[in-house]
């Protein structure tokens, strides 16, 4: 009889701690997820929902974008590099990090073109390239790059005069570059070029290294004069290798030492407002 009951007072006490422990579990869950509740805010917890939701999500969210994944192998396989060092890059970087997608506009078409374009993901970079069988084969290794072929009339053993001429009234009067008399306007670039409002403008063209070469007198002082004539805001002017006689002199002149941002290595970099709507303000601050 004792034996009896001693088993039955096990079960009842083995009974009560299963009770005790289940309803303790319950409670503890249900108050766990009230605290996450609140802790996670709703837009989380809903964006959370709504990947769980979506069975696409995998195919396309987190996809690689096939340009950028070309740039990718392309980088990391060729032995080429680009022109400008690390440090000088990193100052359009930073730019395009703040203001991509948006309309770059880049004299020259080079090893780093693919790297630009990338870097301006979703947006428009056109490139501007003296070398007409260069382009041809560009495209043909990277047929998405957007490049037009332009032709210069100067040379740089003409800078000196050129620089004269651009200190005349015709030449520091804003307006558009396809319309204006000064010498050292480009006017044979595409159409659309004269009509998109850039945000970016690299000059890395055309050759300008020995006297004969086209040299960078005319882009460096047009792209200044496209971020001077833009409706509103300011456009991001660089040029490369100033450390030359005519990139430095010119840059200086055309885009102003006034406007300058930032110099790193051969890169300068300027910061251009709009000139539109203020006839009287003068061409340098």
């Amino acid at each position: 009889m004792n034996t009896k009951l001693l088993v039955i007072a096990i079960i009842v006490v083995f009974f009560l701690l299963f009770v005790f422990r289940s309803t303790f579990s319950s409670s503890n869950d249900q108050g766990s997820s009230q605290i996450a509740q609140k802790v996670v805010p709703k837009a989380v917890s809903d964006s959370f929902r709504n990947i769980q939701k979506s069975p696409k999500c995998s195919e396309t969210c987190n996809k690689i974008p096939p340009s950028l994944a070309q740039a990718l192998v392309h980088y990391s396989t060729s032995t080429i590099t680009p022109q400008q060092t690390i440090k000088e890059i990193s100052v359009t970087k930073k730019i395009l990090d703040m203001k991509s997608p948006c309309n770059f506009l880049v004299f020259g078409l080079g090893h780093d073109s693919l790297m630009w374009s990338s870097l301006n993901f979703n947006g428009r970079t056109v490139f501007l390239e003296e070398d007409k069988a260069w382009i041809e084969q560009i495209k043909k290794r990277f047929p998405m790059l957007e490049s037009y072929h332009v032709t210069y009339d100067s040379k740089v053993n003409q800078a000196d005069g050129l620089m004269e001429a651009g200190k005349g009234p015709e030449c520091t009067a804003v307006g558009e570059t396809r319309h204006s008399v000064c010498q050292l306007a480009l006017k044979n670039l595409p159409e659309d070029v004269y009509e998109t409002t850039w945000d970016l403008i690299m000059v890395d063209a055309p050759t300008g290294y020995y006297d004969e070469a086209p040299g960078r007198m005319s882009a460096i002082y047009t792209a200044g004069m496209m971020a001077r004539n833009r409706a509103e805001g300011e456009t991001d002017v660089f040029v490369h290798d100033v450390n030359r006689v005519v990139e430095d002199k010119f840059s200086n002149a055309f885009l102003c030492e006034g406007y300058m941002k930032k110099q790193e290595g051969r890169l300068r970099h300027f910061g251009i407002p709009s000139h539109r709507d203020e006839p009287n303000k003068p061409f340098c601050p």
